[in-house]
């Protein structure tokens, strides 16, 4: 097997079926929800993604832009990470062309589509290191609907502003996008780094399962609180009201300036969509 081929598999499972975690939160807001509209919303929602299943099709029609969040384990050469890249970037051409995908991906000013998903940096691929991992790549797929992601927001908060700063940014984010991310949503939220670092943590922390908490106490009580306050917003499934408006929200840190405090938010739609696995260099074909 090719690692081309393990992508289009990852594509194809990431477009049709939702996490285990995702679909249990989503019946669990069935049964949370009290507004009568909202509670038939998420019902359909959950239809909608028991029919996907079914007739082996995307369980929404905006399949995302391809984000691809790429392990890579010591012993793997550069020529080796190069050819894996390559390997990605054909992986994403043949799913696109297979699965389908629609093809999202275009020209940002002229808007020429590219119809391959495949183009000017596309797909996007984050790297990272893991001395864990031993001639052993981790390859997790993650297609980004455009309705969530035109909420994101990064503020470059004062220290002084503080935690208190950082629930007010949150709040307000979620507030004024209202329906248009499709709730109920998952929030990503980075702190620290830089204003590129802090919008890259946010997209990051989506990658942990619902109800999975932070490491450090602080940093999930404070997960918790936003997830509850974000609740009492009453924006509800789709916009339409009601006591479900986030299934979690996820924070990631990292250390930045003394004089900064940047917070950025990447907000997920329902179809909360990845795929991963974990993939030995020496038994398939780069």
């Amino acid at each position: 097997m090719k690692i081309s081929d393990v992508v289009v598999e990852l594509f194809r499972e990431a477009v049709i079926y939702l996490p285990k975690d995702v679909k249990d939160a989503l019946k669990e807001a069935c049964i949370k929800e009290s507004s009568e509209i909202s509670k038939n919303t998420l019902k359909a929602i959950v239809e909608n993604n028991e029919i996907a299943e079914e007739k082996q099709v995307p369980l929404c029609q905006d399949t995302g832009v391809p984000i691809i969040f790429l392990k890579i384990g010591k012993n793997i050469n550069s020529s080796e990470i190069m050819k894996i890249i390559e390997e990605i970037k054909e992986g994403v051409k043949k799913a696109t062309k297979e699965i389908p995908l629609r093809p999202n991906v275009v020209h940002p000013l002229t808007r020429e589509n590219f119809g391959t998903n495949v183009g000017l940096n596309a797909p996007f691929i984050n790297i990272e290191f893991d001395k864990n991992l031993d001639r052993e790549i981790e390859i997790t797929v993650f297609p980004k609907g455009a309705g969530s992601e035109n909420m994101s927001a990064l503020k470059m908060l004062t220290p002084s502003e503080g935690i208190k700063g950082i629930k007010k940014f949150v709040l307000e984010t979620v507030a004024n996008a209202g329906g248009k991310p499709c709730p109920p949503i998952v929030v990503g939220i980075g702190i620290g780094g830089t204003s590129d670092v802090a919008l890259k943590l946010a997209k990051k922390a989506l990658l942990r399962k619902i109800g999975e908490r932070h490491k450090d106490e602080n940093i999930a009580k404070l997960e918790k609180e936003l997830l509850e306050d974000i609740n009492k917003l009453g924006i509800g499934a789709m916009g339409l009201g009601g006591k479900v408006t986030a299934l979690d929200v996820f924070i990631e840190i990292s250390g930045c300036h003394t004089a900064s405090l940047p917070v950025g938010i990447c907000i997920q739609c329902w179809a909360d969509r990845k795929a991963y696995k974990k993939v030995k260099i020496d038994e398939i074909t780069i």
